[in-house]
């Protein structure tokens, strides 16, 4: 197959690094892989040793004529049979460039987050009748698009994935440097976060009912004025860190700090970060909700709470410190889970199944 990949972001931690590995897999399983980013980001990088064919794009708004333009000619130029759109600015272009200059190339469009909303009548046309198709990261995107009108038959569950072989040359140089950082001793409880804005005031909150000391460190977040002020008012001496963006792979490192892992998120698809953390051994605690419960079965490869019952945040994070059983199988299980049941390798031949079923279909 010869495929275009299309994203304007490619500077978000989870998703660039999902892309460049589906990327790359496709490439490696013999298709033709071009992808349409900006030199600039982060993936251009991820793919250079690779075969993908990287082609640099301008991303000037859903109606730049240039940018319908450079689609146009790569798709003409290398017979491109198949685009998939991976950011929501790429869904609009492809559908118009293929529209406007008649390329007649199969449109796919990929769901990576849950959808808060999705536009009116016009938009609902567009996906409902000018693409190929939808992959959702999860059951519960595909389910939501459904609510909001989109046909159900055009949506297809694909789960993302992660690599054994990303965990395999951790530095753990840079770890021990953490660990200096923070002054962790052997006797400290390490809760980790790892995403961009998304409910870490629970977690925030949560902590105020939790009595023994916990180090928190908080990775991809600045600190709100209002999380200052609550973290002020603790009564337990927590210590509270707060590193901001941490580039790439990077964020390795940080959870071998981590005792626990917690994701407040009602946004994600299907969590990157809960799968590094699973991989990498260390318990889970996660939203039930959206793609978490795909990826989690509560109490046995996580621990599940509801959406702003922060009560029960305080519970769980008490009860995966103290509970050596329940973390034992949190740990085994959430292994098997991140490595087996979602590695990247069924993501790739599940995407490259769907692209080969659209591209042969009369």
């Amino acid at each position: 197959m010869r495929i275009l990949f299309l994203t304007y972001q490619g500077d978000m931690a989870g998703s660039t690094n999902s892309i460049a590995f589906l990327c790359r897999g496709l490439a490696k399983r013999g298709h033709q892989v071009y992808l349409g980013i900006r030199k600039e980001s982060l993936l251009w990088q991820l793919v250079e040793d690779s075969n993908v064919v990287r082609v640099p794009m301008s991303f000037g708004g859903k109606f730049d004529l240039n940018n319908w333009k450079q689609i146009r000619d790569v798709v003409r130029q290398h017979r491109i049979e198949l685009i998939n759109a991976q950011s929501s600015h790429d869904r609009y272009t492809s559908i118009f460039a293929n529209k406007f200059f008649g390329l007649g190339t199969k449109i796919v469009h990929t769901r990576r987050q849950m959808p808060l909303s999705l536009g009116g009548p016009v938009q609902r046309f567009l996906y409902n009748h000018w693409t190929d198709g939808i992959v959702a990261v999860s059951r519960q995107v595909k389910e939501e698009l459904v609510k909001l009108g989109f046909n159900e038959a055009n949506i297809k569950v694909i789960h993302n994935g992660t690599p054994t072989e990303k965990y395999a040359h951790i530095d753990m140089h840079k770890t021990e440097a953490l660990r200096s950082k923070f002054a962790i001793s052997e006797n400290d409880f390490v809760l980790g976060c790892v995403s961009r804005i998304k409910n870490q005031i629970q977690i925030i909150k949560a902590l105020a009912h939790v009595e023994q000391p916990v180090k928190m460190i908080f990775c991809g977040i600045e600190a709100t004025e209002e999380m200052k002020e609550i973290i002020a008012g603790y009564r337990a001496a927590h210590q509270v860190f707060f590193e901001g963006h941490v580039e790439g792979d990077n964020i390795l490192p940080y959870y071998k700090l981590f005792d626990a892992k917690i994701l407040a998120s009602t946004m994600e698809g299907l969590s990157q970060s809960l799968l590094e953390a699973m991989a990498l051994k260390v318990p889970v605690i996660a939203t039930a909700y959206a793609g978490n419960l795909d990826l989690i079965e509560d109490r046995e490869n996580g621990l599940l709470f509801e959406d702003g019952d922060i009560e029960k945040i305080a519970e769980l994070i008490q009860r995966v410190r103290s509970d050596q059983s329940l973390r034992n199988t949190l740990i085994a299980n959430g292994k098997i889970t991140a490595l087996q049941k979602f590695n990247i390798d069924r993501t790739i031949a599940n995407y490259e199944e769907y692209f080969q079923s659209l591209v042969t279909e009369n």
